[in-house]
């Protein structure tokens, strides 16, 4: 896989069944428009074929009604524009658009009466936001919360999202009143109310504690529906019962914490408190999938040591370790999205050969990445290796062709809650394919390998998860396709940090470091980033003197090695204030530094930013490590 072959890179992330029609949303980056295009497909059930249903610009998140009459999908009609939502019929006939909100719509549900749609909208304050509007003529903001602005969205106190109800002739229906963010809806079986996650507070203090709240569809006041004892996400409402996923803790915040699968009674009358299904040790939830009924059992995704696994637990559970869950997915994957429809389950999957899998009943329906793998593609082995106190690490190498021996890579995830996984990685496909032996660990730190390992670096950044990394790379140099002499490190955000971290203590096993979007200074992180004020204590400590220590800005006189340091412009997550602080260190020292600096991105350039720049970004990757590792 080449830089250019982005463009190769369709992923299936939603699809919908009903019956026998069985929608699929496929999309790819598109280098000409820079933006991502798309449309819905129809995959056969039978396995004879897949063809195009709508051709849009870009056509997603499809959602057949529960009369199998219509569909509704999100539509973007240019490169500029944002989502609306449309419907079309299913026996034939052009789509409708049913909205026109200045800032788009995200996650439509149908009522089980297919009479009404629910969906998301971010409605901005009256003169902000306007269509082609200017920045700098809007007033100012008075901003009094911390909780102010989010990566990759921007400012949010100004334009919370609110949960609206439109019927099938466009007539809206607004439910909350945009003084918190609501998260994706579930109607009542009776189509009489909707249910969804709030701020527990309802946006009185910031807090990721969470309740359900309940609603009339035709509007009135939210009421708590079901009391949750942390946060809560991905709602799913059947007769009699509320499935969710979340995660339980004490406090305001909380991180490390493996998501649970959760049930409540439906009673609107009072508030209900809800049971946990799955052992919050062993079984992690993978959060934005919603939970679907099977009969008188739950579907949802787990983590499982680089994999995403679609597993099924009964609804009269309590607490079952995952061992005591069912499979119903091929492994060695990562689901993409599932649908379920009576007893039926159908998924999209990712592999380490495709990024877009269609899956029903043990068979392949759709693939979309033929042309990828045509591109070539390399061999993804799994490996394993011991740290020194005698725990096991993980991970994956990524092959080139030949036998080598070949320099090596070590690519360091982000998170560090993250993993690397069995599903396709683009970045290790294009690196390994210009001939370097790709390095995949997940430390200590990591999810899908139990709560406590994802616990290990609480207070502990730069510790065992250390310790596993170097385990794994040792473990890599003694393959024999793995040249020694010629190692590079690099990673992104956690990743960026790790890097740094390994540049500065342990310089001398690496040639080179490209530091990207990086952690280097939690005192700093703390008061500009969106999330800093309460991660910096919860994973460093409150204490300045340990945040320091637990710096790799403050060890920036030891590293010597040649030191690339990358960041986007409208990065809030780990800002760009970052890597200014390190690249200013390293060069005012003499090492030899570089600072790429991408416009107009935030912390997602990597995975969603715009095409172009994801293709520089990978030339300018493969340009480092010639000129490095050659």
């Amino acid at each position: 896989m080449r830089p250019d072959d982005i463009e190769l890179l369709t992923a299936t992330d939603s699809i919908s069944l009903r019956g026998e029609l069985l929608l699929v949303a496929a999309a790819h980056p598109d280098l000409a428009s820079n933006t991502y295009r798309g449309g819905l497909h129809r995959v056969a059930l039978d396995g004879t074929g897949t063809r195009p249903w709508t051709h849009g610009f870009h056509d997603f998140d499809p959602a057949i009604s529960p009369d199998g009459r219509w569909v509704a999908f999100l539509r973007r009609t240019s490169a500029d524009d944002l989502p609306q939502l449309h419907v079309q019929p299913v026996d034939g006939g052009d789509s409708r658009a049913l909205t026109d909100f200045p800032l788009g719509v995200r996650c439509p549900v149908w009522s089980p009466d297919s009479t009404r749609i629910a969906f998301l909208a971010r409605v901005p304050d009256e003169g902000r936001y306007a269509p082609g509007g200017k920045p700098a003529d809007e007033t100012y903001r008075r901003i009094t919360r911390l909780d102010y602005r989010w990566d990759d969205i921007g400012f949010v106190l100004d334009r919370r999202p609110r949960l609206f109800v439109t019927d099938l002739a466009g007539e809206l229906t607004e439910l909350t009143d945009g003084a918190c963010d609501v998260g994706t809806p579930s109607w009542t079986p009776d189509s009489e109310h909707l249910v969804f996650p709030a701020s527990a507070h309802w946006g009185a203090k910031e807090s990721q504690r969470e309740h359900l709240y309940a609603v009339p569809a035709s509007g009135g006041t939210p009421v708590v529906a079901v009391e949750v004892p942390g946060d809560a996400h991905s709602v799913t409402v059947g007769d009699g019962v509320v499935v969710y996923l979340g995660r339980q803790f004490t406090g305001d915040f909380a991180v490390a914490v493996n998501t649970s699968v959760w049930a409540a009674p439906l009673n609107l009358a009072e508030p209900q408190r809800p049971r946990r299904l799955t052992d919050q040790e062993t079984v992690c939830a993978e959060e934005g999938f919603v939970p679907r009924l099977l009969g008188a059992s739950v579907v949802f995704v787990a983590l499982n040591r680089g994999a995403t696994e679609l597993r099924q637990v009964p609804l009269s559970a309590s607490e079952v370790t995952f061992a005591e869950t069912t499979l119903l997915s091929p492994t060695h994957s990562k689901i993409k999205a599932f649908a379920v429809d009576g007893s039926r389950v159908v998924s999209a999957i990712s592999t380490p050969d495709s990024a877009g899998r269609v899956v029903f009943e043990g068979r392949t329906l759709a693939d979309f990445s033929g042309p990828l793998r045509a591109s070539g593609l390399c061999e993804v082995r799994e490996l394993t290796a011991q740290s020194p106190d005698g725990y096991e690490s993980h991970g994956w190498v990524v092959l080139p062709e030949g036998p080598g021996p070949h320099p090596v890579l070590l690519a360091v995830h982000g998170g560090p809650f993250a993993y690397h996984g069995w599903g396709f990685f683009d970045e290790a496909q294009v690196y390994a394919s210009a001939g370097y032996l790709v390095v995949l660990p997940n430390p200590r730190g990591s999810a899908g390998y139990g709560q406590s390992h994802g616990q290990a670096i609480v207070h502990g950044f730069g510790t065992v998860d250390v310790d596993d990394i170097l385990s794994l790379v040792d473990a890599a140099l003694e393959l024999p396709e793995a040249d020694a002499s010629r190692v590079g490190v690099m990673g992104g955000s956690y990743g960026g940090f790790m890097t740094s971290w390994l540049a500065a203590h342990h310089g001398q096993r690496f040639r080179a470091a490209w530091s990207e979007r990086a952690v280097n200074a939690w005192d700093s992180f703390t008061g500009s980033s969106d999330i800093g004020y309460a991660f910096t204590e919860l994973y460093v400590g409150a204490n300045r003197e340990t945040q320091v220590k637990t710096s790799p800005l403050t060890y920036a006189d030891q590293i010597r090695i040649p030191f690339a340091v990358v960041h986007s412009e409208q990065d809030w997550r780990c800002p760009v204030e970052q890597a200014q602080r390190m690249f200013v260190a390293l060069r005012k020292q003499g090492t030899d530094v570089e600072f790429l600096l991408f416009p107009g991105e935030g912390h997602e350039l990597t995975r969603s930013g715009r095409p172009r720049h994801r293709k520089e970004r990978f030339e300018a990757v493969l340009g480092w490590w010639a000129r490095h590792l050659g």
